[in-house]
């Protein structure tokens, strides 16, 4: 016996018929063309709805639009991107755009996910943190609107949305010298390329904490680990920190990410936070205010990012010639348990 035929897709044929008019005025009703009546768009929506009619996205590529949007995330793992992916999603909720994601770990991760947004016909993509070569994103963006998020810098031919990274570095440096803390160590994110450092988050924020340090008189007290913006990474930083004879009395993880790792490293060495060790992150995540974890962190407002990110992408899909923008947002400290007065006070 042979197995049954799958299921036809559903045509614009097939409303046409349905709702008793020309395939001509179907594509009108889509387009939301001039020449549709009220009458024309109630009877072919009625027929769209009770046949379950998709148009295909390529269809409607070649008519102009495909209303999706590409989103590149760097690391799906790490719990800050959702959030700057809800305020992306909550500025698009009343309108027709969807949103597709794609991870892009590593330089040609990321290349290769931007060309499959591309190919496929996406209306703008959002690019979180790339990696790529500033000449490589101002390609993308000559192809398809673009809007880079994280990265410092200028360009003019994609916006930008950043959170001042340098600001955020000296309001932990401030927090914890405040409570008494002079050996601050901070453990940033390696970086492996020095032509694209400076604009990057991580390295914004490791000179931050420098100029912090020097600011407040404590030049000496300078001390960075480079690993990565992982829990692993905070994991084996914190653990180098920890088997030095004198250990600093604070860390500074670069990324709430990265302070899970340090905490993990303090219980495993049978310490305790903040009685041996004061810890702070970055981000402001959902889990650094869970009670048992109430971490320190900076809030960059994740949606706020999104939302910024969203609302400049659209105005570039309907202005492609607009001058481009640059959205700085000011962090905020938010004080938890995991920094209290070093051990010695």
């Amino acid at each position: 016996m042979e197995p049954p035929a799958p299921p036809r897709r559903v045509t614009i044929v097939d409303v046409a018929r349905h709702a008793q008019v020309s395939t001509t005025a179907v594509s009108k009703v889509l387009r939301n063309a001039y020449g549709a009546s009220p009458e024309m768009h109630t009877k072919v929506r009625r027929a769209i709805e009770e046949l379950g009619y998709r148009p295909l996205a390529a269809a409607r590529g070649l008519r102009g639009q495909t209303y999706t949007i590409g989103v590149m995330l760097p690391d799906i793992r790490n719990p800050f991107f959702p959030e700057i992916l809800d305020g992306i999603t909550g500025c698009l909720e009343d309108t027709d755009y969807q949103v597709l994601l794609g991870p892009g770990c590593g330089e040609k991760e990321e290349a290769g996910v931007i060309d499959a947004m591309i190919d496929r016909g996406m209306d703008g993509l959002v690019l979180v943190a790339p990696v790529s070569p500033r000449a490589h994103l101002e390609h993308v963006a000559s192809v398809v609107p673009t809007v880079v998020v994280g990265r410092h810098g200028h360009s003019s031919v994609y916006d930008t949305v950043a959170d001042d990274d340098v600001a955020g570095a000296a309001l932990i440096v401030g927090h914890l010298a405040g409570l008494g803390h002079r050996r601050i160590a901070h453990i940033e994110h390696h970086e492996t390329d020095p032509t694209r450092s400076v604009e990057m988050p991580n390295a914004q924020r490791a000179s931050g904490y420098r100029q912090a340090m020097r600011n407040l008189g404590l030049d000496e007290e300078i001390d960075v680990i480079s690993t990565s913006y992982t829990q692993q990474g905070g994991y084996e930083g914190a653990r180098q920190l920890l088997a030095r004879p004198i250990r600093p009395t604070a860390v500074f993880a670069g990324a709430d990410i990265v302070a899970m790792g340090v905490l993990e490293a303090v219980a495993e060495a049978g310490l305790s936070v903040p009685r041996d060790l004061s810890v702070a992150g970055y981000d402001n995540t959902t889990f650094a205010a869970l009670g048992w974890i109430s971490l320190t962190s900076v809030d960059q407002a994740g949606r706020e990012i999104g939302r910024n990110a969203a609302r400049l992408l659209l105005e570039r899909i309907t202005d492609r010639g607009k001058p481009s923008v640059q959205v700085k947002l000011s962090p905020t400290l938010v004080a938890r348990r995991t920094t209290a007065t070093p051990p010695s006070a």
